[in-house]
């Protein structure tokens, strides 16, 4: 039996999101084939994990350590940039960009994904809302809202 890890989405066609899986969800991430895992949170993933994606030579790229270990903390603008630096390589996919939940670092970052992709800010919000559930950050709302795209690839390219 497959069964996805919580919070579990595909954003588009190999991106997914997530919260982070346990031994349960192993067999299900396998069959995505993924090549990299962008991990947003402060503390290390579970150990079960970082062997999964050991074994699976699956890169784990966990970005959550260059700021604050306090989980209320909102994602920093820093974090948001390396996220989608590594999201517009081709290299990195197939991709799960993932937090301890799968709401809202990951939703922040995924909302700004949106933004780089021109869609409307009310969409993106109703999906940042749809994986946030009834404990929505206005924080990371705002965040999104104000993002500048132009930060990726510079106001050219943009």
């Amino acid at each position: 039996m497959l069964v996805p890890p919580p919070n579990f989405g595909m954003v588009e066609d190999s991106l997914y999101r997530s919260g982070q899986p346990d031994q349960l969800n192993f067999p299900f991430l396998e069959k995505l084939g993924l090549k990299s895992v962008i991990w947003l949170a402060p503390e290390e993933p579970d150990v079960g994990f970082q062997h999964f994606c050991h074994d699976q030579n699956i890169t784990m790229h966990h970005l959550g350590v260059l700021y604050s270990t306090n989980a209320w903390d909102p994602i920093t603008e820093e974090i948001v940039l390396q996220a989608l630096h590594l999201l517009v390589q081709p290299s990195t996919y197939p991709c799960l960009v993932m937090c301890n939940l799968g709401r809202h670092r990951t939703g922040t970052v995924i909302g700004c994904l949106r933004k780089l992709q021109h869609w409307n800010l009310s969409a993106i919000l109703e999906e940042y809302r749809r994986f946030a559930g009834p404990k929505v950050r206005v924080m990371n709302e705002q965040f999104i809202e104000l993002f500048d795209e132009e930060l990726v690839f510079g106001e050219n390219q943009a």
